[in-house]
């Protein structure tokens, strides 16, 4: 009878015992998150109270967004916020590949602990650098820090607890897409043109979303590695402009890009997505002209008059009408009307799973009127020849083109910008 009594409880007993292990781990876990929030609201300002931090991002309730570097009062917060420091001895540095306001582009080696050994690219801030340009060149970690996707350039890390200073990023094997384009003219299909431009459009998209805003959308600041995805690159913050070759300074102060640029950040400096929609357009011309200099020899002053009188770039040779259109989309006055960069990636994948719709290239006439308005042969006397005249302002490749419509001698050409 006892042993039945005692076999009665054990279910008892083992039911005390669970529910009892259940409320102690609930009260273990209380004080730990308790401890965790209290160690975290004692860091925070009532404002950081509204955010939280995950992996270097201050991300709002289900929202990511770029948070300025300026807005620290200590940029090597900001830094060590969105930049992970890497020791020194991790880095092999193994030529120069460039040259920088700051310091040399080197490609290198980097190694850390539990990973394979990988190729990376260094920017090292020059010896004798004054405070200013080290907040400035650690500027760009804070900014390329907080991103994160396949077309954008992967920030890696930083060095700065030794000398020289360090960005480490990841290396794009072809270097800057302008550059690679012209080594390679004519050598890439159509669709894979496209597949180029739909990643540095997905790319923008992204930081659009995030609410960046790069001002600086150029074929020489995309880069390209070894399978032809394009990242966009260069988020520098006061040098985005100042130490850009093509920048020009402007009547209202500051440097600006002026061929990329849109018509009213030139005139008011209203920089925004929709202006960088508009530098994606002349990427666009620049990708399927293999790497031509928009408005050829055009000075700046020039650029800016035709721009605002309704000049558009021509169509490149042989480009899709669809993609042209998509430019001139880009290029519309109002920035309203501009496509958004998701809209345009959303365009581009429908090309891409319809390539016979990229088939129709722009009329070959229309493209020699568009270049006869802008390309007027004043003096028309001095050359002897069509070919003469299109080699002196660099575009000697469309001589076929105008012979092909008619425009076979400089009495012909100018008749018609006469008319």
């Amino acid at each position: 009878l006892a042993a039945s009594s005692d076999q009665s409880q054990i279910p008892i007993i083992v039911v005390s015992v669970t529910v009892g292990v259940i409320l102690l781990a609930v009260v273990i876990g209380f004080l730990l998150s308790g401890r965790r929030c209290g160690y975290s609201k004692a860091k925070q300002d009532p404002e950081e109270e509204k955010m939280h931090f995950h992996n270097g991002h201050i991300k709002l309730p289900g929202v990511r967004t770029y948070i300025d570097p300026h807005t620290y009062e200590d940029p090597n917060q900001a830094v060590h916020e969105f930049a992970k420091e890497i020791e020194a001895s991790c880095i092999t540095i193994e030529r120069v590949i460039g040259a920088g306001e700051f310091g040399e582009v080197c490609s290198g080696r980097l190694k850390l602990q539990g990973k394979r050994e990988f190729p990376v690219a260094i920017k090292t801030l020059k010896v004798g650098y004054t405070e200013k340009q080290r907040r400035d060149f650690l500027g760009e970690a804070s900014i390329m820090g907080q991103f994160d996707h396949p077309n954008i350039i992967h920030l890696e890390g930083v060095v700065t607890k030794s000398k020289p200073v360090m960005i480490v990023t990841e290396y794009m094997e072809n270097g800057s897409l302008d550059t690679f384009l012209k080594k390679n003219d004519g050598q890439f299909t159509v669709i894979q043109l496209v597949g180029m431009l739909r990643g540095i459009a997905s790319g923008m998209k992204y930081l659009s979303d995030m609410g960046y805003v790069h001002r600086d959308l150029a074929a020489r600041n995309i880069l390209i590695n070894s399978n032809l995805v394009c990242k966009v690159s260069d988020f520098g913050l006061s040098r985005v402009l100042e130490d850009d070759p093509e920048a020009a300074y402007t009547t209202r102060g500051g440097k600006i890009p002026i061929r990329w640029t849109a018509p009213e950040a030139i005139a008011f400096r209203k920089f925004t997505s929709a202006s960088d929609v508009w530098s994606y357009g002349i990427v666009m011309w620049e990708v399927m002209s293999y790497g031509e200099r928009p408005y050829w020899e055009m000075t700046n002053q020039d650029v800016i008059k035709a721009v605002e009188e309704g000049y558009r770039l021509p169509s490149p040779m042989d480009c899709p009408a669809a993609l042209y259109q998509l430019m001139l989309d880009c290029w519309q006055k109002d920035r309203n009307s501009r496509p958004k960069f998701d809209e345009i990636v959303s365009m581009l994948d429908k090309l891409i799973r319809n390539p016979s719709s990229l088939k129709t290239l722009v009329n070959a006439s229309s493209r020699v009127s568009n270049l006869l308005v802008e390309h007027s042969p004043v003096g028309s006397s001095a050359y002897r020849s069509v070919g003469e005249w299109l080699e002196a302002i660099k575009m000697g490749r469309y001589t076929e083109i105008f012979m092909e419509n008619g425009y076979s001698s400089m009495d012909a050409v100018a008749q018609v910008t006469l008319e």
